[in-house]
């Protein structure tokens, strides 16, 4: 994950300060992007520790189509709980844009996606957008992460996700493992090998009270990668559950906590 760790130097050597709606300034560059071999292992984050578990059912919630916490909760994930109203809501998020996009005439862009990965592998529409303009005033808060494509080529699939915004130090390394996981599981089911995942970034910022945390980080040397085993048996993207993920041998330095700036 040195990729990670080049961005975060970056940032804290030429991001500017910036304003914005939190109220908490950030350090703040425009358009970065990294590329992760998945063959070298599951891109995740060692110079801190990284919960695991709140990837892995936020990337099923997101799937599911659900937007209610109660599931996450559930589990014990509460990383959605201070943009949730009082019933635990949303609004049409992720999940929503992913499995319905509009109410009266239900779009499954996932199902499409699979569907037409299978047919059409070449095809260069292999894409799916969360920025549903009509809806993003119903959204507790815009997608960050706004859309991926998927590219194969000689039964290799590799994806790219645009992500509009990114708090470096604690998101950015959750929608890194997860859009990770969510092209093997891809991969998996249109019987392709996962290749690369390439995250593009505009706003990508660092907030001013994880400056310290920040540093300390980088002063951490990388740990190898971790390997994720996925249930070979399930070849349906709708099936996953959470038992069918093991990350095997992930080793990491110890956490940094940080306030999410709302």
């Amino acid at each position: 994950m040195q990729q990670y760790i080049e961005l975060v130097k970056n940032i804290l050597d030429k991001g500017i300060n910036k304003k914005n709606r939190t109220k908490i300034n950030s350090l703040s560059i425009f358009g970065y992007q990294m590329r992760f071999n998945l063959n070298k292992g599951l891109p995740i984050i060692t110079t801190k520790k990284i919960h695991i578990k709140s990837i892995i059912y936020e990337l099923l919630w997101f799937l599911s189509g659900n937007t209610n916490i109660k599931y996450l909760n559930y589990h014990n994930v509460s990383i959605w709980d201070k943009w949730a109203d009082e019933k635990g809501d949303l609004g049409p998020i992720y999940g929503f844009q992913w499995r319905i996009w509009n109410k009266k005439n239900k779009i499954d862009q996932i199902k499409n996606l699979i569907d037409q990965i299978k047919k059409s592998p070449e095809s260069r529409r292999h894409i799916v957008s969360s920025w549903n303009v009509e809806m993003i005033k119903d959204m507790a808060i815009p997608p960050c992460h706004t859309l991926f494509q998927l590219y194969v080529n000689k039964k290799e699939l590799s994806m790219q996700l645009y992500q509009r915004s990114a708090d470096v130090f604690l998101g950015l390394p959750f929608n890194i493992t997860s859009y990770s996981l969510l092209l093997l599981i891809i991969a998996q089911v249109t019987k392709l090998k996962a290749k690369e995942f390439i995250h593009t970034i505009g706003d990508a910022h660092i907030y001013k009270n994880h400056i310290n945390q920040a540093k300390i980080q980088i002063s951490r040397k990388p740990k190898k990668l971790p390997k994720v085993i996925i249930n070979p048996k399930i070849n349906n993207i709708f099936k996953f559950k959470f038992q069918d993920f093991k990350i095997k041998d992930y080793n990491y330095h110890p956490a940094l906590k940080a306030e999410v700036s709302i």
